[in-house]
Formats: structure tokens, sequence, C-alpha cells
């Protein structure tokens, strides 16, 4: 089964505060960046932001629990300012859930809309 960018995305946002338990016991955070063809990009912040087990701590508890919660083939980033580990230009974010839903409710006729199509018939 091939699940879209946006419901990664949604699963991992929904998941992330019962899986940042342990980088929030060392005074740290992790932050949802977005989700680009299946791939999660976050980024631990706060003391854990830099740290030399940021790698260990992101693939050995963060990608396992996700994994175990998710899906087991989850692949999960750490942007960590490294070429390596770096966003892409194009992603998928929450604001791209926003602005969907602001362009549909733009586009959709209101019932002003719909009574003024009948009355003149265009």
């Amino acid at each position: 089964m091939i699940f879209t960018d946006q419901e990664i995305y949604e699963a991992v946002k929904n998941n992330l505060p019962k899986v940042s338990s342990y980088v929030n016991s060392h005074g740290g955070d992790i932050t949802l960046l977005g989700v680009k063809d299946g791939v999660v990009y976050i980024e631990l912040i706060g003391t854990c932001k830099g740290c030399a087990m940021s790698i260990m701590t992101t693939k050995m508890v963060v990608q396992k629990e996700l994994r175990a919660l998710i899906h087991p083939e989850l692949i999960l980033i750490n942007v960590d300012g490294t070429p390596e580990n770096r966003l892409p230009d194009e992603y998928y974010t929450q604001e791209t859930i926003d602005d969907t839903d602001k362009k549909i409710s733009e586009n959709k006729p209101t019932m002003m809309d719909k009574i003024k199509k009948l009355i003149t018939n265009k």
C-alpha cells in the first residue's frame, strides 16, 4: 500500500508526541518540518540540536518508534545543516494543507452564488 505525503505527514504529526519523551528528557524537542516522496524531515531542537548523538537518537529512537507506530519502512531524516541531511526544495507541510483548504474554500460557490446563478441563468 502506498501512502501520500499528506497521509504520512498527518500520521507523524499525530504520533510525534508519543515518541518525543526520550528527546524531551534530554532537554530537547522534535519539530516536524515536512515530507517529500515518503521521507519525513524533522529537526531536533533545544539541547539535542547539534548533539554528537543526534544521528543515533534520530535513527535508533525516533525513527524506530515511528516505524512501530506507523509503518516499518518509514524513513526519517534529521535536518542538521549537513549536505546529506538537508531539506528538499519542495516538500509537504501543514501550510500545504492550509493553502489547499483555502484555495478549495475560495473556489467553492457559496449559497448566494448558487442563488445568483439560478436567477441569472449564468
